[in-house]
């Protein structure tokens, strides 16, 4: 499996910090926050990872790592022009993806927990299998995200940002694809925002029964 850290937005709800610099840079500790993305992905035993950022931050990704040779694994790069959606990541990561399963993250979520890696590893071996995988969390404030709704523990819905919650399950920002995903994510129409929602990538696999938190 590969991975996708998508690294974009313009980070403007911590203006004007973000007007020079990438918020995925910003130190978290003693660290820009983008180490604990690409730390989750090595977690699950990936080593081929492309970060995609816009023209304006790329070159300090760039900098920042080099080729990864000095972690272990190895890092591409690619420029995302315009906000256009999660899901353009894929279309984007096409060549870089080839005939791999994939595993996308966005830049700016830090993952914790004792069971961590046992989370990562056991979806990985589901998408092997044929089946994705999107990780959800318990919040208190659903209506601001992507919300997984559960019977018996298999998706019946997925709801963006919804007004009136049916779950208290975020999904929040790592997800697990079979190959597919580049033919998906091109089937997609933009959004009322002139996006590639990865929400409405989520339901198209939700309706071949091919998805599970």
């Amino acid at each position: 499996m590969k991975g996708i850290i998508l690294a974009g937005g313009s980070g403007s709800r911590l203006y004007p910090l973000t007007k020079y610099v990438s918020k995925q840079l910003l130190p978290i500790y003693d660290k820009p926050m983008i180490y604990y993305p690409l730390s989750t992905l090595m977690q699950g035993g990936i080593r081929d990872i492309l970060i995609i950022s816009d023209s304006a931050n790329i070159n300090s990704y760039k900098k920042l790592f080099s080729d990864g040779s000095q972690f272990g694994i190895n890092l591409s790069y690619c420029t995302q022009e315009k906000p256009n959606g999660i899901a353009e990541a894929f279309i984007l990561g096409e060549k870089f993806i080839d005939d791999s399963n994939v595993a996308l993250i966005l830049g700016d979520n830090i993952f914790h927990g004792e069971n961590l890696q046992k989370l990562i590893k056991s979806s990985i071996t589901k998408t092997n299998n044929g089946q994705c995988v999107i990780v959800g969390h318990k919040v208190p404030d659903p209506e601001r995200y992507g919300v997984a709704v559960l019977e018996k523990n298999k998706v019946i819905e997925i709801q963006e940002k919804p007004k009136f919650p049916k779950s208290d399950i975020a999904i929040v920002g790592l997800y697990f694809y079979t190959n597919d995903v580049v033919e998906m994510s091109k089937s997609l129409k933009p959004s009322k925002r002139g996006e590639l929602e990865i929400t409405d990538l989520n339901n198209l696999y939700l309706k071949k029964n091919k998805i599970e938190v």
